[in-house]
């Protein structure tokens, strides 16, 4: 569409011109093609000049979205900062996730976030000795890792510490426990049902939203203890 303002020292378009008619191109694009392409510009800025990071993320947090390692991700879906804490490999996988929920590849997204939580529980099974990861299905290697990492006895002690009572501590364990199990049962669900790197299965997005969510809540479990 701007092919014809060709920027040469004589009689060529000038730098107004060719801003003016990228602006109007962007104002005629769909929302979702919009976001997209200001996403790619983001990145692009920042990959030529990392200098600008700092500017560029205050003026992008204005606007709901931030800087991790590189990628523009909507802090809706992840915090960055949280994102730091965890370890590279599941890291990358969520950043992963975000960036293709961002660009409208919800099928990737769930692929994704399922990879962060498949790094994670493989990182326990190997501090763990538990053997072959594989070997389990997802909802099953989620509850071995978490019972290899602690997970329930070290919330139990600090629930003691702030003075919770027994019966009380008892109730949370047990709904905490189920609700991280049903979690990975979700996850294990879409995974078989909606992804596919090919994108040909249908999808609901508020699904695929959940589980970039439920993905970080497991990871960040069994990488906190």
């Amino acid at each position: 569409a701007l092919a014809h303002l060709e920027q040469k020292p004589e009689k060529g378009a000038s730098k107004g011109q060719l801003m003016t008619a990228i602006d109007g191109e962007f104002g005629r694009m769909a929302p979702p093609d919009r976001s997209r392409f200001l996403s790619i510009v983001g990145e692009e800025i920042l990959r030529r000049m990392p200098g600008a990071e700092q500017q560029l993320s205050e003026n992008l947090s204005r606007l709901g979205w931030a800087f991790s390692n590189g990628a523009l991700v909507p802090i809706r879906v992840f915090d960055p900062t949280d994102l730091a804490e965890l370890p590279e490999e599941a890291r990358q996988d969520l950043l992963k996730a975000a960036q293709r929920f961002r660009d409208g590849d919800l099928s990737g997204a769930i692929s994704a976030a399922c990879g962060a939580v498949d790094s994670a529980t493989s990182l326990v099974y190997q501090q763990a000795q538990l053997g072959d990861p594989g070997a389990a299905s997802f909802q099953e290697r989620c509850k071995r890792a978490s019972s290899a990492k602690g997970v329930i006895p070290a919330l139990t002690e600090e629930l003691i510490a702030l003075g919770w009572p027994d019966a009380e501590i008892s109730r949370f364990k047990k709904n905490f426990e189920g609700a991280r199990t049903q979690g990975a049962y979700v996850m294990q669900t879409l995974r078989s049902k909606m992804g596919d790197v090919h994108g040909t299965k249908p999808i609901v997005k508020p699904l695929v939203f959940d589980s970039l969510k439920w993905a970080e809540l497991l990871v960040r479990s069994l990488s906190e203890r």
